[in-house]
This record gives structure tokens, sequence and C-alpha cells, in this order.
């Protein structure tokens, strides 16, 4: 691959308070097989030492370029690093994550071989306890299966399905559909979801190439914008837009699942004008019962696939595994016939 002295990728990387881990993420840019990188060191109004690693950084790295913002938080350091990025593709990271030494260029190189594809992931490293955060260790290896775009986008409704410091994209798709949002939201979510449905094409590499830390601290953890509800509400717009667009039987819907946790997500989902016609649910207490005016059954009184449209509305992945194969067995047909969400 040639390198021009121009950078080919700007790393944007929004840092507040980060000195305990932000000289091993910027040690693991200087170890990058692609050497024609820049990164955007948005330093966010931190009040401890991450000003002077930033500037000893840029001191020994002119590839490195200090952004000075005011604490307005990480959508707005986003978009300021992006604004500042000379190059025409951009990478994410976070000061407290680890690219290995491949991951931009195997990103790069993906994105130059497939002019179809404007964004890029990889698999991730899961940074942190499999048994104290048990639930995000699940989450890593679930998103490591997403592969191709097509699963990718089958699966969006479901959770995230990319880590967002993880991932590449050219730069061009923030002119054409917009940067980061501020909102009660998770902006990396919003972001992808308003993306797919604009019909940017996204992919991973399939190799593990960037460590993600998970600290107790993070964001995701202690941040309302980044709650379970929080990502119910964000969705169901744009599940509700996607069912219009590719469910023959709009607006109803045949929802898989029937309890309590299920039925909140129906209650934002039926407020768009989805209406559901059934729930099926395999508790056989619930054969017969009737919620709210909507008659639950076994799945063996689910509709063929030419008569109905169905929405697996199940968190659990062992769950959306066994209610996939049992659609499938009816020959419903997963993007077509019927979506997982939750």
């Amino acid at each position: 691959m040639m390198e021009a002295d121009k950078p080919l990728v700007s790393v944007v990387m929004p840092v507040r308070n980060a000195g305990e881990t932000l000289q091993s993420a910027i040690d693991s840019l200087a170890a990058q097989t692609l050497k024609a990188w820049e990164c955007i060191a948005v330093n966010d109004n931190s009040d401890d030492g991450t000003a002077a690693i930033l500037a000893a950084a840029a001191a020994r790295d002119k590839r490195i370029v200090l952004v000075i913002n005011p604490g307005t938080g990480i959508v707005d350091a986003l978009n300021t690093g992006i604004l500042k990025a000379s190059a025409p593709v951009i990478a994410r990271m976070d000061a407290d994550d680890i690219s290995l030494p491949a991951r931009l260029e195997r990103q790069y190189d993906h994105l130059l071989g497939n002019p179809g594809t404007d964004l890029v992931s990889c698999l991730v490293e899961h940074g942190g306890s499999a048994r104290r955060q048990a639930g995000y260790a699940r989450y890593v290896t679930w998103i490591n299966t997403l592969i191709t775009h097509d699963e990718i986008a089958l699966n969006r409704f479901v959770e995230s399905p990319l880590a967002h410091p993880a991932v590449m994209f050219r730069k061009k798709l923030v002119n054409e559909y917009g940067g980061y949002r501020n909102g009660n939201f998770p902006e990396d979510y919003e972001l992808w979801l308003r993306w797919l449905e604009a019909g940017v094409r996204m992919e991973k590499v399939p190799e593990k190439l960037f460590y993600w830390s998970d600290r107790d601290d993070r964001l995701s953890r202690t941040d309302a914008r980044y709650a379970f509800m929080a990502f119910y509400s964000i969705k169901t717009g744009y599940l509700a837009r996607w069912l219009a667009q590719n469910n023959p039987h709009h607006p109803d819907v045949v929802v898989w699942g029937a309890g309590r946790t299920t039925r909140k997500r129906v209650e934002l989902l039926q407020q768009t004008g989805i209406r559901v016609t059934r729930y099926i649910d395999i508790n056989p207490n619930r054969e017969g019962t009737v919620i709210h005016g909507i008659p639950v059954s076994m799945p063996s009184g689910l509709p063929p696939p030419d008569k109905c449209f169905v929405l697996s509305y199940v968190g659990s992945a062992g769950a959306r595994a066994l209610i996939a194969n049992e659609l499938e067995k009816k020959g419903f047909i997963a993007g077509a016939t019927w979506i997982p969400a939750a």
C-alpha cells in the first residue's frame, strides 16, 4: 500500500480525564503498521494529567494534533474532531482502548478494496472482567458474530451492532447524512441507525484488531443516555419506519414474546401506529389469554408466513436463537417475513 505524506486516516479521540490510560492508547497508535495517520485528540476540559500527556505526545510525534474543547460533552468533542480531520477517512478510538498494530491498515485496505462499503469495523477483544461484567462480555461475543452488512443490518434493532471506538468510515458520510447528534440517546447507536436507514453499507474485518476497555466508570455505565429505555426509545422510530417499508402486512405485526419487558417495548411501537394483532409465547399459562385486547397463542397458533409478519421482541440471546430456529422451520425468512428486535 502506498502511503503519502498527507494522512490517509484521521483518528478522532475525545479525551476527558484519561491520565491513567491515555499513554497506552497513544503508544498503540505509534505501533500501527499503517504510518500515514493523524490523531485528532480533543481534550474536553480535563482537569487531571491529560493535558500534559497530550502535549508531550504531540511534541514527540507531529501526527498528534491537539484540540481544546470546553467540556461540552462527547458529542461535541466528536464532531469537533471530525471537523478538524484532514484525511478522507475517519477512525474512532477512545483514550482507554488499544488498537492492535494491524488495525488501521486492515480496515483502510478493506475500504480501499470495497468502494461500495463506507464503514468498516472489526472484531474486538473484551477488555474487562468476564465475571464482573458478564453482560458486556456476552454483548461483545454477540457483536463479533455480525460480520457482513446483511448480518449487521438485520440485527440493528436488537442492539448496537458495532463497537463504537473500533469503527472506520468515510468522512463524506458526515456531509451526506449528518454527524453525531445530542439527545437523550446513545450517540453512536443513533448514528448507525440513521446511516443504515440511508443505505450506508457497513462491514467488519473478521479479525480481532481492537482491545475494547470495559471500565466501571465508562459513560455507557454511568450516563442516562445509555440506559435500556434510551436504547428502546431511539430504536423504536427507526424500527417503525423499517416496518412501514418492508412489512407487506403493514401496519399489522405478530409479536413473539408476551412478557412485561416486551410489552413495554410494544407500547412504544404502538405509539407510532404499528398494530399488534397477536402475541406468541411459549408459556402455557398465557395461552388463550388476552393482553390489552391482544390475544396470546402458543407457537402452534402462529399464522403462516404469507399471512403475517413476525417481530421477535425477546432480549435473551438464547431465546432469540430458539425463536429464529422455530421461525425458519415454519418457513419464515429473516428480513422478509420476520425480524429480530429487543
